[in-house]
């Protein structure tokens, strides 16, 4: 008398502890946006990524990119043959129509200068833009696209290597319109007074079409505003429009920067396990994560999901009887 004890029934299983919450928990668990998203399965795990190494591994690498791409031999008379032969090719598929894109958006003088404009600015504008919002927004996910992204630029240098070919603008017997040259504008590092500088000869495959399908594909399926991820659809196909619009390009050369681009993708995901969209936008257990989702007060992480909730009293004014069960 005077002791009271709970007893489980007969055939009914106790009750199991509560589980210890991790302080490093997954994104999916930190942010409900995530949820259902898997994590990294491959044979690495996202680390966060240092500014300044960022800085100098992307000068160095574009830095290498433009060296080799403008090393690689100017074969003019294979890049001419190659360009006859890519627009034979399309013209028997029926979409050689890069002539008359060409001669109608000439035509108007405001639209034509932008699209130089756009050609010579936003491929890298744009680029950098979306690695500095992965890198602020994304860490978790921003090696695994900027390995993408390096793999794609990568595998474009073999093609200029292997395959020389002449830009629409520069085919003989052709009827197309250099824009920059007409306009005087910097719309091209191939054009004008700045054509010494590049390779003019490397137009398959378009990394202005890699990039810039890179861009889009990131911005859509990381973020969730309709109108960002309706602009970054319309971005690549954009581009296409301008490289076909000032004669850099073929329609096939944009055929050869979505190859590279998968390409690209693969070789992240071998290395991860995971597309980037993914892997957990935070670095579990990273000291940034755990400022950003601190614990309440006086409630270290790990004990959260051990605290038990104060009993109500009864309505004298004493302990429930539930309280008064588990006490002596």
């Amino acid at each position: 008398m005077g002791e009271s004890s709970v007893k489980p029934k007969e055939g009914r299983k106790a009750a199991a502890p509560s589980p210890i919450v991790d302080e490093a928990l997954t994104e999916a668990q930190q942010d409900p946006k995530d949820a259902g998203r898997t994590g990294p399965r491959g044979r690495r795990s996202p680390r966060r990524p240092r500014l300044w190494f960022e800085i100098l591994l992307i000068a160095l690498s574009y830095w290498v990119y433009s060296l080799v791409r403008n090393a690689v031999p100017e074969q003019r008379t294979a890049a001419l043959r190659n360009a006859d032969w890519i627009w034979s090719t399309e013209k028997t598929l029926g979409i050689a129509v890069e002539e008359s894109v060409n001669h109608a958006v000439n035509s108007v003088t405001w639209l034509i200068i932008s699209m130089n404009y756009y050609y010579a600015t936003l491929h890298f504008v744009v680029t950098v833009g979306v690695l500095v919002w992965l890198f602020r927004s994304h860490p978790g996910r921003y090696a695994a696209a900027r390995l993408a992204l390096f793999a794609t630029t990568a595998v474009a240098l073999l093609g200029y290597y292997l395959y020389p070919l002449a830009p629409p603008r520069l085919m003989n017997g052709g009827d197309f319109v250099d824009t920059v040259l007409v306009h005087q504008t910097w719309g091209s590092m191939a054009s004008g007074n700045l054509k010494n500088m590049s390779n003019q000869y490397a137009a398959m495959p378009s990394m202005h079409i890699g990039w810039s399908l890179w861009c889009g594909l990131t911005i859509f399926a990381l973020t969730s505003a309709p109108w960002a991820r309706v602009l970054g659809l319309l971005y690549p196909m954009a581009t296409l429009l301008v490289i076909v619009s000032t004669a850099n390009h073929f329609w096939l050369d944009a055929v050869g920067g979505m190859a590279c681009l998968a390409f690209g993708y693969a070789v992240s995901y071998a290395w991860y396990g995971a597309l980037p969209q993914h892997l957990p936008r935070r670095i579990p257990g990273d000291r940034r994560t755990r400022r950003e989702h601190p614990d309440p007060p006086g409630r270290p992480g790990r004990l959260r999901a051990l605290t038990v909730p104060s009993p109500s009293p009864a309505p004298d004014g004493s302990p429930s009887s539930s309280a008064r069960a588990g006490r002596p």
